[in-house]
């Protein structure tokens, strides 16, 4: 295994119980530290694919390794070691609401602890300072005794993003971070995400329908259609042709964004 093979996709599919082609022999492997955007309409399987990495969902065929092993049949201690090292960020937040943004971003250590210390919430000293850190990091040191409720949509998110590098992650995984943001903090949210990866060489791959931000954004750019692989490029390399690959007409009301705005799509859900 080396840098360029750190997360690795082998023949892989994903056929849902009602019949239903998720993943269709998908083949390709992403280098350690890199910025990977994942563009594809509603259905074409970015969520599958990036869920298949956390094994979220487990695939029907082939394998997916990470470091060089295969994680396809993890349980246990070994699955849950996985998802330690696995910062997961949602299109909704996933906070508890009721909490306050300490506690929710203090939630990303519970791996680290057992499960009766972190349900009494018996943190470190070490680690509420980490959340402090890790909430000045973006932008939020003040809002540290706030309830998640009492924040915008676009502070929700960047709480989100403080609590999945609480947990000292290799991968960083984002599935529609921005779909219901404005575009002010959907640059805030995204560059948050980058400093991530700039700072700390922790890889990110993110899922998004703006092909704009994942030019602005990407390293590189991977395309669905259909569940299956349609390009793979640098993202300076994208062309119009390419697009035409994945959002031929007639796929749905709505035509994905261009090259001419960097503003997310409205009304597009993942």
């Amino acid at each position: 295994m080396t840098d360029n093979n750190f997360i690795e996709f082998k023949n892989v599919g994903k056929v849902y119980p009602n019949g239903t082609v998720g993943l269709e022999n998908i083949n390709f492997s992403i280098p350690k530290g890199q910025f990977l955007v994942v563009v594809g309409l509603s259905g074409s399987g970015k969520s599958t694919l990036m869920r298949t990495i956390n094994r979220m969902h487990d695939v029907s065929s082939g394998d997916v390794l990470i470091d060089g092993k295969s994680i396809i049949h993890y349980k246990g201690k070994d699955l849950r070691n996985l998802r330690r090292e696995i910062g997961m960020i949602f299109q909704n937040f996933n906070l508890v609401k009721r909490s306050s943004v300490q506690r929710n971003v203090l939630s990303g250590r519970v791996g680290y602890y057992s499960t009766w210390r972190s349900a009494l919430g018996l943190f470190s000293a070490a680690d509420k300072q980490k959340t402090v850190e890790a909430l000045q990091r973006v932008g939020l040191g003040e809002k540290l005794y706030s309830r998640a409720d009492q924040l915008s949509g676009g502070q929700q998110q960047r709480v989100a993003i403080a609590r999945a590098f609480m947990q000292d992650p290799k991968i960083v995984l984002a599935d529609e971070p921005i779909a219901s943001l404005d575009p002010l903090t959907t640059d805030s949210v995204m560059n948050d995400l980058k400093s991530l990866n700039d700072d700390f060489g922790i890889t990110v791959i993110v899922n998004l329908h703006s092909v704009p931000l994942a030019q602005k954004y990407a390293d590189r750019i991977i395309g669905l259609r259909d569940g299956k692989l349609v390009y793979d490029k640098m993202s300076a390399d994208v062309t119009e042709t390419d697009l035409d690959d994945i959002y031929q007409p007639g796929y749905g009301e709505g035509k994905i964004e261009r090259m001419t705005t960097t503003a997310p799509i409205e009304g597009v859900v993942s």
